[in-house]
């Protein structure tokens, strides 16, 4: 029993008592008032709820609208290719010496391959149209 239902005891105790000592003509009233309570409680309780699923589904929300960009730094991407070429040269060995000029080509287009998909990952628009720039005063 939370401190909330003991406070609610307390009133429903507290009606009982005005009601006995009021008489039966009172009762409705002392109902109705002791109701009035409840919901008060019921609706707080449920605006506190509501709130606080609102508040985790914009939280959700911000954080699946992050785009990689913005949490990709250039130290990363930096990164990410430094580790590409020196990766490079081991697969390019066993590639070539497993698979000759295929194997080779094979381990190249790999690597040139993720090196791509990470480009287009963290900068959207890379290898899309650009849009001309437009000045107020040069338009057509």
């Amino acid at each position: 029993m939370d401190a909330r239902d003991t406070e609610l005891k307390k009133e429903l105790d507290a009606s009982l008592r005005a009601r006995r000592e009021l008489g039966e003509e009172y009762e409705s009233a002392l109902v109705d008032s002791f109701l009035e309570k409840v919901d008060q409680r019921i609706d707080g309780a449920v605006e506190r709820r509501v709130r606080r699923q609102f508040a985790e589904q914009r939280m959700t929300a911000a954080r699946d609208s992050r785009s990689p960009r913005a949490t990709d730094t250039w130290g990363e991407r930096f990164g990410f290719g430094i580790v590409s070429l020196v990766l490079a040269v081991p697969l390019s060995a066993i590639g070539g010496g497993v698979g000759g000029r295929l194997g080779l080509v094979v381990a190249w287009l790999g690597i040139v391959g993720v090196n791509v998909v990470q480009a287009v990952r963290t900068g959207p628009g890379l290898f899309g149209r650009r849009k001309p720039a437009r000045d107020g005063d040069w338009d057509d």
